[in-house]
């Protein structure tokens, strides 16, 4: 029986979703239960009164500042992360003979500063929040730089199968003043400063979106992902029904097929074993000959309207 991978797939493929829609409805949970801090002056209370054994995992909201914020080079936006890219565009042969565009990224530079949220009662300052989920970056500036263009130059690149287009370069940035909500430890240090950092095991966000928002929208990731796994494993059940049945009434087919072909062999040895013993009744071998099997061997359904002559 040949293993049906399609059936296998669509099922490991509904596991796979089940486990990403658990794991989206348990964010969603952790979310809820995620002491929110209506101020930085409350946080700062909660901090005084918090255990120090147990880590505090608070939600709070501001907007971005920092003491030295960075100054993108194209575009002039002050920001706290600036992401810096350089792609450099060509034409190259493929194994057809003609061009097609690629491109293969000659610089990436990520620059952080330290920075916080502020909510005009105090500041929390973000740690480490370039590894957070939810994190978008604003595109500053895109510019695209032309090559110049040289017989010496095109010779080369025509010989080596390339044609230079010209260079991208992108700026990404977290600029000052924007708006986020930020979940993560809370820790306070000797001198009153307050920190949020990824804990050690819990949910670490830093998103324009506001906490309700994120509940709801891994809510309804839970939901697409049940459904989607829900749907991929009915599919993967049908395919492995379907493939089981046809190996069954294969299976059945092929022992009746082994059956009728004993059965047709021992007529025959029959008959000839009577036709050795001189008897003369045409009549009835006639009517036994009759009675050889007319349904198809290989289909068992239908009956033969050929026959192999050796």
């Amino acid at each position: 029986m040949m293993i049906p991978w399609g059936g296998v797939g669509c099922c490991l493929s509904a596991a796979a979703l089940y486990l990403l829609g658990r794991s989206s409805g348990r964010d969603a949970e952790v979310l809820r239960s995620v002491a929110r801090a209506g101020s930085m002056k409350d946080l700062a209370a909660i901090l005084d009164t918090a255990s120090k054994v147990l880590p505090l995992v608070v939600a709070v909201s501001g907007r971005v500042g920092s003491d030295t914020p960075l100054i993108c080079q194209q575009s002039g936006m002050r920001g706290v992360i600036v992401e810096e890219t350089a792609e450099q565009h060509f034409l190259k042969h493929n194994d057809a003979g003609s061009w097609i565009q690629d491109s293969a990224v000659m610089l990436s530079v990520s620059k952080e500063v330290p920075w916080y949220l502020d909510d005009g009662t105090g500041r929390v300052y973000v740690v480490g929040a370039r590894a957070a989920a939810g994190l978008i970056l604003t595109v500053a500036s895109e510019v695209f730089e032309e090559s110049g263009r040289t017989l010496v130059r095109g010779t080369l690149d025509y010989l080596q199968g390339l044609k230079m287009l010209g260079v991208k370069r992108t700026e990404r940035v977290l600029p000052t003043g924007t708006s986020l909500t930020v979940v993560g430890e809370a820790i306070k240090d000797d001198v009153g400063t307050i920190r949020i950092q990824r804990p050690h095991k819990g949910p670490f966000y830093v998103s324009p979106k506001s906490i309700d928002q994120l509940i709801l929208n891994l809510g309804k990731w839970a939901k697409l992902y049940r459904l989607a796994s829900m749907g991929f494993a009915t599919f993967g059940v049908f395919l492995l029904a379907k493939r089981a049945i046809q190996h069954f009434l294969e299976r059945k087919r092929r022992h009746e097929l082994q059956k009728r072909v004993l059965n047709a062999a021992a007529q025959r040895l029959a008959r000839e074993a009577e036709g050795g013993n001189g008897t003369s009744d045409t009549e009835p071998n006639s009517k036994k000959d009759q009675l050889v099997l007319d349904i198809c061997v290989i289909c068992l359904e239908q009956e033969y309207n050929a026959v192999f002559v050796p």
